[in-house]
């Protein structure tokens, strides 16, 4: 073990080794909390890493989390908070008295304190704002008056800016002689702006470090370095990171004047939290939805989905109706049907999920959508015409009719090619009139797919078998 390396405490060695905590630790916080005992609740998670801290908040029950919080007392590391999920956070800081969450905002950066801010009630939040010292009660009231979801509510305020006169040498020493507390926890780079904060440049720590010492800022800044304004949308600031794969950005105000930082852990979460939504949405989840939410409002956010499904499922259904006749005149036909109607489906469902992440990382715009479709109809009518082939030769020998192989052939190219189409052109649509195609698109694409899929076949083999 190298020699600057602590010996992690018996809840990290649990966690690490099960890849969570097993019941028995679990149970032993529980019982600690139950019992007021703060010297236990010490020995057993003190040393643990607020990642590790918060996976155990969330397994803990609903009383003993800000329980836990409170035995903990200024020992607790409020980091840990933002580990957890939003409902699990706003159960712990609902039930936290107002003393103990403006110490606990004070410990944090700028971006955390807003975050866990935003989760509380309005009285509740400008009274925690107000017990904090006057400067730190700006700060954090200017980040809150960005919008929901922002760089500006994302961003911290914690950084390093310098005047262009400045030396590399004197950088340097200014780390040095300056009190750790005073300088962000991390940073990647220097700021440099004028008298009144306008942003000229930055330079990055690496190019501080093997500048000389007598080398000026202006001389060695990047004065074209990208950056984000404080209004813009935080999931266009994940897409800037991504694109040019950078590690921190300035953030600036309208009229170019440093106002905070977006650094990689920021967007890390938010591209987190935009995976998590677009996969929650294709299931028809709300993107609120989380493990530890109220049974019934689970159940609620699920039933609009659920119901329109219903709907979809009505119109297949007089779809079906509708070859009653040649249904019972032909049994084969009733149990055939669904194989083209569900390899449809999983086709269109392929290229849905394509298309829905295309368009959120914005791979598909108006200037390729229209060789993206003509490629996903090809693609469905190879495969087509595969599954059609290999169906029509099972299906011919399954009910020894040589008729039903043409028939399953035609019907499952025609339904495959139908479904790469809604598959695609369905999310496009809805995201020109702005509705979420990840939420939109799944019921309208299963209906498709459904509708053609059964009505191709049963009329293809009307036509062929002459049934009426």
């Amino acid at each position: 073990m190298p020699l600057d390396q602590e010996e992690p405490a018996a809840g990290a060695e649990s966690f690490h080794k099960e890849g969570g905590f097993d019941a028995d630790f679990v149970f032993e916080v529980e019982a600690a909390v139950a019992l007021g005992n703060s010297a236990r609740v010490h020995e057993l998670v003190g040393d643990l890493h607020e990642a590790d801290l918060g996976a155990l908040l969330e397994a803990l029950s609903h009383e003993a989390r800000p329980r836990l919080v409170e035995l903990m007392g200024a020992d607790f590391d409020f980091t840990a908070l933002m580990e957890v999920g939003e409902a699990t956070r706003e159960d712990i800081l609902e039930e936290l008295p107002v003393e103990t969450l403006v110490e606990g905002v004070r410990e944090l950066e700028s971006d955390d304190a807003v975050a866990i801010l935003e989760t509380l009630e309005p009285e509740e939040q400008a009274e925690v704002l107000e017990a904090l010292p006057a400067q730190e009660r700006i700060v954090l009231r200017r980040s809150l008056d960005y919008p929901e979801g922002s760089a500006g509510r994302l961003m911290q305020t914690t950084l390093i800016a310098v005047p262009p006169f400045w030396t590399a040498g004197r950088v340097l020493d200014f780390f040095r002689e300056t009190d750790g507390d005073e300088l962000p926890d991390n940073f990647f780079e220097v700021f440099v702006v004028d008298p009144g904060y306008h942003l000229l440049g930055t330079v990055f720590l690496d190019a501080l470090v093997r500048a000389k010492p007598s080398a000026r800022l202006e001389e060695i800044m990047q004065a074209d370095r990208r950056r984000v304004k404080a209004t813009e949308d935080g999931a266009e600031a994940a897409r800037l990171f991504e694109r040019y794969n950078l590690v921190s950005t300035p953030v600036v105000d309208e009229s170019e004047r440093l106002v905070g930082v977006l650094t990689i852990d920021d967007i890390v979460d938010v591209m987190q939290e935009q995976a998590s939504d677009e996969i929650k949405a294709l299931g028809g989840v709300s993107p609120e939805e989380e493990l530890n939410d109220d049974f019934w409002w689970i159940a609620r956010s699920r039933f609009t989905w659920l119901f329109i499904n219903l709907l979809t499922a009505f119109i297949t259904s007089t779809v079906l109706k509708t070859f009653q006749s040649q249904l019972e005149q032909m049994v084969a036909l009733a149990v055939l049907g669904p194989i083209i109607a569900g390899q449809g489906g999983n086709s269109a469902t392929q290229t849905m999920t394509v298309a829905v992440r295309a368009l959120a990382t914005r791979e598909l715009t108006r200037a390729n959508a229209l060789k993206i479709i003509f490629r996903e109809l090809a693609i469905g009518a190879v495969n087509g015409a595969a599954f059609g082939l290999v169906t029509g030769i099972v299906a011919a020998n399954w009910f020894q009719n040589v008729g039903l192989g043409p028939v399953m052939a035609l019907a499952m190219f025609t339904n495959l090619v139908a479904g790469a189409f809604g598959g695609i052109v369905v999310p496009l649509l809805f995201n020109r009139f702005k509705f979420d195609p990840a939420v939109a698109s799944g019921p309208f694409v299963t209906t498709i797919t459904d509708v053609v899929g059964y009505g191709a076949f049963l009329t293809i083999a009307t036509m062929w078998f002459h049934l009426r």
